[in-house]
């Protein structure tokens, strides 16, 4: 074992970095704090400030990805597809069977230059997290109880707010609604037979709710839809854990574009496009 790789493997260390994450998270948000006062006098600066100070936070984080652990993120996708990368507003749906699957995605952000601006819809309960939950409020994030008799109304609100964003957005959507495990799988499965729907082999039945609802609200503002699927070599199950302790991993990532144009505008008909994605992923 090199010196480096007995470095990772250390408390005393991991006890540094999130030292040093804590402190300046928190400084961070601070100062996000006081950018308050500038969204009264200008909106989109205040956006594009913050957006800047997320990056600042949220790069630390694939730093450990890619540099301290040297996990590597392969991309798959199609010339015409990554010529758009970065260069448009989307919605991202990627699939949730890894603890770190959020990670990969925001190494993918960072790769194009959209870290700072990315969005996701997010458990309410995340946002009284310190430093991520809190950076996510001054990101205009939209949270939700997973209730959509009392999400809907602020769901729609906070999708509409962001129409006129100034920086170019990703979109994250977990369509599952939660992370996949053999137990979820088959209670998902009961459920897709009960609604007559096929079932599915790697991913649980998409919850449309939030998918239609993005797609109506930020029509005319989102140019593309891309479906991402990741997934480890070796049949790993990676953690943020073995992140710290230095582990590499090897992701793929398969990225597939649909225009906007192509989803059907009718919410039903925009739902059984997602279950028909799904039964392709």
């Amino acid at each position: 074992m090199g010196f480096i790789a007995f470095l990772k493997t250390q408390f005393i260390v991991h006890l540094l970095i999130g030292f040093v994450f804590v402190v300046s998270g928190l400084i961070i948000n601070f100062i996000q704090l006081c950018t308050l006062v500038l969204w009264p006098i200008n909106k989109q600066f205040y956006r594009r400030v913050n957006c800047r100070l997320a990056y600042s936070l949220w790069s630390q984080l694939v730093m450990l990805l890619e540099w301290w652990s040297g996990t590597e993120c392969t991309l798959f996708s199609d010339e015409a597809t990554v010529n758009t990368f970065g260069k448009e507003h989307v919605i991202i749906i990627l699939n949730h069977n890894f603890e770190i699957d959020f990670l990969c995605g925001w190494t993918m952000t960072e790769r194009f230059g959209v870290l700072g601006s990315s969005k996701v819809l997010a458990k309410r309960e995340l946002l009284y997290v310190p430093l991520i939950g809190w950076t996510w409020y001054f990101l205009e994030i939209v949270f939700c109880k997973r209730k959509w008799e009392e999400d809907r109304d602020t769901v729609i609100e906070g999708l509409k707010r962001l129409a006129d964003y100034p920086e170019y957005m990703w979109f994250l959507l977990y369509c599952e609604g939660t992370r996949f495990t053999e137990t979820k799988h088959r209670i998902s499965m009961e459920v897709a037979e009960s609604k007559g729907l096929p079932k599915l082999k790697y991913h649980l039945l998409p919850r449309t709710k939030g998918f239609t609802t993005a797609v109506q609200c930020l029509r005319g503002t989102v140019s593309a839809v891309y479906d991402v699927t990741l997934n480890f070599r070796g049949n790993k199950n990676p953690s943020l854990l073995g992140i710290l302790y230095g582990k590499k991993y090897e992701a793929d990532m398969c990225v597939r574009r649909f225009p906007l144009e192509d989803i059907p505008q009718d919410e039903k008909e925009a739902a059984n496009w997602l279950h028909k994605l799904y039964q392709e992923k």
